[in-house]
């Protein structure tokens, strides 16, 4: 493999790829739930993988040296296999590159995917490290369902309860998402709400997190009129509830933090889905 591919594979996979495949893939999805035109959701999911690309690998340049202290053997700049100038370069490439996709979508959708920017790097400028490191994913998936409204030829900020679905889905992804790590974390002086609150008690939070998001995104499109609930969305709330139920008792067992991990990750994923399977309510 040459030089030049391999700085490539690097920097895929310092770029945090399922996280960021996954984000892109609810985008396009939101957009087109909501209805958008095949050009807007295609330029659209270009400018969030371009985004989270640029926030995911400026994460793995600013944690080179936390990594290199765990022995992080997964993480290709702090192995040495990109360089450090290579990773930084890219991620400023690929973020005004994120920027220069969304502005055919409108000064609104580039400002609000600027918002996102913001939020992603700022956390892992430094948030991440302090008591507030919940705010950025709060306020970045609570802006995430208005990417597709103001995306539109009509552009227009999501309704209320899609904003708190959104950020209930933030909360409880980065409570969850550093449950394996915490060991690590806390030898590299990361102190971010999780490690604060603890194991059982960032479960808790996130579970909470998601049952306020899952009731949001199922009253909401229906107006808060529970008869006009869909089955779709009640087969949702029961399935969210379920996984949550059953979170809550192997936390309160001593489960470790990567079984906790995946089950409120199918909770959130589940929320997600919720969320695009009312992408057509989100524009009223």
């Amino acid at each position: 493999m040459g030089p030049v591919l391999r700085s490539i594979v690097g920097l895929w996979r310092s770029s945090h790829p399922g996280p960021t495949l996954v984000v892109t893939t609810l985008a396009a999805a939101l957009a087109l739930a909501s209805g958008l035109e095949v050009w807007r959701i295609l330029l659209l999911a270009a400018a969030v993988f371009s985004g989270q690309l640029s926030i995911g690998i400026s994460n793995d340049a600013i944690d080179a040296e936390r990594d290199r202290a765990v022995g992080r053997t997964d993480k290709p700049i702090a192995c040495g296999e990109v360089a450090l100038r290579t990773a930084w370069t890219a991620a400023v490439v690929l973020a005004l590159l994120a920027l220069g996709l969304s502005a055919p979508l409108g000064v609104e959708l580039a400002g609000a995917h600027a918002v996102v920017l913001v939020c992603g790097w700022s956390y892992n400028a430094g948030l991440k490290t302090g008591p507030l490191s919940i705010a950025p994913y709060v306020l970045a998936f609570g802006c995430f369902p208005s990417l597709a409204t103001l995306a539109a030829a009509d552009p227009q900020l999501a309704p209320g309860w899609a904003w708190l679905a959104g950020g209930a889905l933030g909360a409880a992804l980065h409570l969850t998402n550093v449950l394996p790590d915490l060991d690590d974390d806390a030898r590299t002086g990361v102190r971010g709400t999780p490690h604060r609150l603890g194991p059982k008690a960032s479960v808790r939070l996130a579970a909470a997190s998601v049952l306020l998001g899952a009731a949001s995104a199922t009253l909401g499109p229906a107006g808060g009129s529970i008869p006009e609930v869909t089955a779709i969305g009640w087969v949702v709330l029961v399935l969210v509830v379920a996984v949550v139920l059953v979170s809550l008792v192997l936390a309160r067992a001593g489960s470790s933090g990567r079984v906790l991990f995946r089950l409120v990750m199918l909770a959130a994923l589940l929320l997600a889905a919720q969320l695009v399977a009312s992408g057509h309510s989100l524009a009223t």
